[in-house]
C-alpha cells in the first residue's frame, strides 16, 4: 500500500466527535447502543495496541511503516468510538479507554491472542477485519444518525486496510513451506475464536460473515471456518488472560503513573 493511497483516510483520527443529542433514546436503545459501541471500541483498541507491536520488527521496512499507520488507525477508530460511548453515558474517554481493569473489557477474545509471527498476525487481522467489514456494513443505515455518519467515514479508512490483508494473505497462502504453514497453524490455533467478534449485539450476523469469508478460504484451499453460533462467553474476561494482562500494562502504564493525563 502506498504512503499516497492512504493519506485521504487519516483525517478521522484527528477530529472529536461532535457532541449530540441523545434525548430521544430510550433506555432499552440507549443500552443497547451503548452495549455496540462498548464493543467495537475494545476490539479496535487492543487489537491496535497488538499491531503496535510489529512497529520496528515487520518482516519489512514498507510493513513497518504500514502496520504503523493501521494500527494507529485502529487506536483512532477506538478513541471515537469511546468518545460516542462517554456521551451517552457521562464517563469519558480517556477513563473507558485506560481506567479499566483487566477484567472490565469487552473484546472479542479472537483478538486476545498474543501477536505472534508475521503469518498468525496477518490470519488474525484478516478474520477480524472481514468480520469487522459485515459488522460495519450491518449498522451503516443505522437510525441513529451519529452512529451512522461516523460509521461511512470508518468504513471507507477499513477498506484499505482490508485490501493489505487480503493481499497478504494469498501472498503468504500461496507460497508452499513456512508461510503457507505459518497460515495453516493460525487458523487452527484460532478456529474456536473465530466468531467471537459477533459475541454480543452483532450476533445474527455471524453466519453472513463466516459464508463470505469462507469463500476466499476455500480459493486459497485453506480451512474453513466450522459452523456455529458466536459463544456466549466470547467476550468474557473475568479471568483474563495472561496476554492480555501484559498488554493492559503496557497500554495503561502512562495513565497509572501519572493521574489525570489525557488522551
Amino acid at each position: 500500500m502506498t504512503t499516497e493511497a492512504r493519506l485521504p483516510t487519516r483525517q478521522l483520527i484527528q477530529p472529536d466527535v461532535p457532541t449530540f443529542d441523545t434525548n430521544g433514546l430510550n433506555d432499552a436503545s440507549r443500552e443497547s447502543l451503548a452495549d455496540l459501541l462498548l464493543t467495537m471500541a475494545d476490539d479496535e483498541f487492543v487489537v491496535g495496541f497488538w499491531d503496535s507491536e510489529w512497529t520496528g520488527i515487520a518482516p519489512m521496512l514498507e510493513e513497518d511503516v504500514a502496520w504503523s499507520s493501521i494500527a494507529q488507525d485502529e487506536i483512532g477508530h477506538a478513541r471515537v468510538w469511546y468518545e460516542m460511548l462517554a456521551q451517552l453515558t457521562g464517563d469519558t474517554a480517556d477513563h473507558l479507554a485506560f481506567g479499566r481493569q483487566p477484567s472490565e473489557y469487552r473484546h472479542a477474545r479472537l483478538v486476545d491472542h498474543p501477536r505472534n509471527d508475521w503469518a498468525f498476525s496477518i490470519t488474525r487481522r484478516w478474520l477480524y477485519d472481514t468480520a469487522d467489514a459485515v459488522r460495519l456494513a450491518a449498522i451503516a443505515d443505522h437510525p441513529f444518525k451519529p452512529l451512522a455518519d461516523v460509521v461511512a467515514k470508518v468504513r471507507r479508512e477499513e477498506r484499505y486496510h482490508l485490501m493489505h490483508l487480503d493481499s497478504w494473505l494469498r501472498r503468504l497462502a500461496g507460497r508452499e513451506g513456512l508461510p503457507r504453514d505459518g497460515v495453516l497453524g493460525a487458523l487452527d490455533a484460532l478456529a474456536a475464536d473465530a466468531l467471537t467478534v459477533f459475541s454480543g449485539p452483532m450476533a445474527d450476523h455471524a453466519e453472513a460473515w463466516r459464508s463470505s469469508a469462507n469463500r476466499t478460504l476455500s480459493e486459497l484451499d485453506l480451512p474453513t471456518i466450522p459452523e456455529g453460533v458466536p459463544p456466549a462467553d466470547g467476550r468474557d474476561h473475568a479471568q483474563p488472560s495472561e496476554s492480555f494482562q501484559w498488554l493492559w500494562g503496557e497500554f495503561t502504564s502512562v495513565a497509572r503513573l501519572e493521574e489525570g493525563v489525557e488522551w
